[in-house]
């Protein structure tokens, strides 16, 4: 009962968010404090003639105003390669580009002397989709061209195993782009600080990252510069990437004095990164049992203006285009390529979201082809424990696979007469069903930086104190950290005290992202905890005089124990002990090692996998071709769950996300320009939308002897929902969509023709 209790404990900061007492990092003021705003590019492609800030700079109340010519060191950015102008020179390539930026005493006046600033362009033509961006005679946004990065990854001969299947499907999928709609747009505060370097309030999801990147803009030492990242209002990947930081920090530099950036939310559409729009040509191709023999997708991403990490999620889509099957012949081949739309980037799912749609949808349409029930066409292909990866390489052994595909067939099972039964009750109205399975890769892979650390330390105060260079995104670290410590230390959280985001106090532990923080602070305390133990127990047993043997660690305390009988209270409380140890040998234990890999030389390949099968019932107005999710159940291979509430708000989150997803979102572009610039026509699921339960199983089961702990489940819950919801509204209806979002208009034309619709 205690430890069902721990897991379903309150989050340290749930009463301070719910209630609306939570201090967010753009809530931040500051005595002498400015406001920066930023002036983006008017056209999605253009040279600049000329910028004339005469007339900005001369406005009362500017206190700066800034150029590419104020950037002291590196103009570039990107988390992997830096292409990215902190401020053009000479060219723009899409309309979230920043030209210039201000300082001043308020936001009024900062928006009044954007409007002051002189620029002259010269429009140049606009490469608005990959195709034209792929024309031999394109014009070249980027030095070496307009290709980003190409990905392969080939196994067998599938020409050959064509020849031979008895069945071949083909389908061309495309994706949307879609806006992560965090509900805390960038911003924060950066000061400036006694000794030249600065403090950087804005929250991010690697803080580590963001001061390396700074360090070269501003040309500055790393160790001047403290990132303090925590809380954040949202991110999903949309704050991985620098956005605000450079501008604030170069104009607080400039006045000496806090500047202050917190972008609108139309700023933060244009300028913001969005999920990678993806076009996927795939052929597959079974003999007459069902058995998959050949598998062949073309994956063409628009990556936008820019890189960030555009290369790296064609990797990951190319390793995730086969998902947990088994198929001797394989040819997957993608492209991510530059275009004068808005930067794609990393979005939860990372590119995964993507190809499973593709993927299942295939898997949906074969079995169709075949007259096999959609579970056991997936059953007859899925991986064993012991296969290997999607790129042929060794993973942790696991049968997640099979597991969640036998929890959703049973889902499926028990809807088909409750959904029959309603349809021969009902013209008007239809209702489907359908599932999907997927696997997701945590961590960023072989041949990727991916280190990790932590610190376990009893402070002067006496509290054990857990630090981690991790954020809190409002994903629930600080609950993770919570209950690991408390279930590996015996101790309560009233002697915890958790220290995350901020590299002036904590430890690098790498980013918080690719669903590895769960996973790492499992490792780093079940690696520290020993020698923690050890050393707060032979400082309590020179103490009290008690054998080492005969002392353990408790809740508040030291409690001693012989022959079986632990002591009703504590020999020694933490506080106790802190206050009889001189503060140079307080306790103090460090922990750095990587995320774990493959052991084979396979590039960006991934180790420890995460499963999830969805369940979809969908209910479809044949009048309006308006769908209804009104099932959505998910089951999870993740290994053991570590907060049951945080585990199940993830998967019901990921879920919703891509729900909206799947039905309504799509951040579209008209010649370069987003056509929507606010949440007002970018619709996002609410609770109308959502059914009123969602039912989360947890499959917690490990092989034996599995080493490797809990895994992340902050992407796996919206990985596989698109193709389960999409061949739920095939169920309903017979129509097969290959878009998203499923358009309505679509599906009343197909019921109209086929002749559903009642007169």
């Amino acid at each position: 009962m205690e430890k069902q209790n721990k897991k379903r404990s309150i989050r340290p900061d749930g009463i301070a968010k719910v209630t609306g007492k939570m201090t967010y990092l753009t809530d931040l003021s500051f005595s002498n404090m400015l406001f920066g705003k930023i002036l983006r590019s008017s056209y999605p492609h253009a040279k600049i003639i000329s910028i004339n800030t005469t007339k900005a700079a001369q406005f009362p109340g500017v206190k700066a105003v800034i150029t590419f010519k104020d950037v002291p060191g590196l103009n570039r950015f990107g988390i992997v390669t830096p292409d990215q102008p902190v401020l053009c020179e000479d060219r723009v390539r899409y309309v979230g580009d920043a030209v210039a930026a201000v300082a001043a005493e308020s936001e009024e006046i900062a928006e009044k002397a954007l409007d002051l600033i002189e620029v002259v362009y010269e429009p140049l033509p606009i490469i608005d989709s990959p195709t034209k961006a792929l024309e031999p005679n394109a014009l070249k946004l980027h030095p070496d061209g307009n290709i980003l990065h190409r990905r392969e990854h080939i196994d067998g001969n599938v020409d050959e195993a064509f020849s031979q299947c008895a069945v071949i499907v083909e389908e061309t999928y495309h994706v949307p782009r879609q806006m992560h709609a965090y509900m805390e747009t960038e911003g924060g505060v950066i000061v400036p600080e006694d000794d030249g370097g600065i403090t950087v309030y804005v929250g991010t999801q690697h803080g580590y990252k963001d001061r390396f990147q700074l360090s070269r803009i501003l040309d500055m030492d790393e160790e001047k510069i403290r990132i303090v990242s925590s809380p954040i209002g949202g991110s999903f990947g949309g704050k991985d990437e620098l956005n605000i930081q450079p501008y604030g920090a170069l104009l607080a530099l400039l006045t000496g004095r806090p500047v202050k950036i917190h972008q609108t939310r139309k700023e933060s559409v244009i300028s913001s990164i969005k999920r990678h729009p993806m076009k996927m040509t795939v052929k597959i191709g079974a003999d007459e049992t069902g058995k998959l023999l050949a598998f062949q997708e073309f994956i063409v991403a628009d990556t936008g203006a820019y890189s960030t990490l555009g290369s790296a999620i064609l990797d990951f889509a190319v390793e995730h285009a086969i998902g947990p099957y088994m198929i001797p012949n394989v040819e997957v081949k993608g492209v991510s390529v530059f275009t004068n739309n808005g930067v794609a980037g990393e979005f939860r799912g990372f590119g995964g979201n993507q190809v499973t749609f593709a993927l299942e949808g295939q898997m949906d349409r074969l079995a169709e082809k075949l007259g096999i029930d959609p579970a056991e066409i997936r059953r007859r292909n899925i991986r064993k424990a012991n296969d290997h990866g999607p790129l042929g390489h060794r993973i942790a052994e696991t049968n997640g696979a099979s597991d969640v595909l036998e929890a959703v067939a049973g889902k499926l099972k028990e809807k088909v007469i409750e959904t029959k039964r309603y349809n021969e009750e009902n013209k008007l109205k239809k209702r489907g069903i359908g599932i999907a399975v997927t696997m997701h890769g945590g961590g960023l892979g072989y041949g990727r930086l991916d280190p990790a650390g932590g610190r376990l330390s009893l402070t002067k105060e006496g509290k054990i104190e857990l630090a981690f260079g991790f954020e809190e995104a409002g994903q629930g670290i600080l609950s993770v950290i919570e209950i690991i410590a408390c279930t590996m230390l015996g101790c309560s959280k009233d002697d915890l005290s958790i220290v995350i985001g901020d590299t002036a106090i904590v430890p690098s532990s790498g980013s918080t992202t690719a669903s590895r923080g769960t996973s790492m602070v499992w490792h780093a305390i079940n690696r520290m905890k020993s020698e923690f133990r050890q050393n707060m127990l032979e400082k309590a047993a020179t103490i009290t005089g008690i054998p080492h043997a005969n002392l353990k660690l408790g809740e508040g305390g030291i409690f001693s124990e012989h022959e079986g009988q632990i002591s009703a209270s504590p020999v020694l409380s933490y506080r106790e002990l802190a206050e009889l140890i001189p503060e140079h040998d307080l306790v103090i234990i460090k922990t750095k090692f990587d995320f774990p890999t493959t052991p084979d030389k396979i590039d960006s390949g991934h180790f420890l996998y995460t499963f999830a099968g969805v369940m979809a019932q969908v209910e479809v107005d044949m009048l309006t071709g308006r769908v209804k999710v009104i099932d959505l159940d998910q089951a999870i291979a993740a290994g053991p769950v570590v907060n049951t509430l945080g585990y199940t708000g993830q998967i019901e989150g990921g879920g919703v996300m891509a729900l909206g997803y799947t039905l309504m979102e799509e951040a579209a572009m008209d010649e370069s320009r987003y056509l929507t610039e606010n949440l007002d026509t970018y619709l996002i699921p609410s609770i109308n939308d959502v059914p009123y339960k969602m039912n989360v199983e947890p499959i917690d089961d490990l092989v034996e002897g599995d080493p490797y702990g809990p895994r992340g489940v902050g992407e796996i819950g919206s990985v596989a929902v698109s193709p389960a919801i999409v061949k739920a509204i095939h169920d309903a209806t017979g129509y097969w969509a290959n878009r998203l979002p499923v358009s309505q208009e679509e599906i009343l034309k197909y019921v109209m023709k086929e002749g559903h619709v009642i007169g």
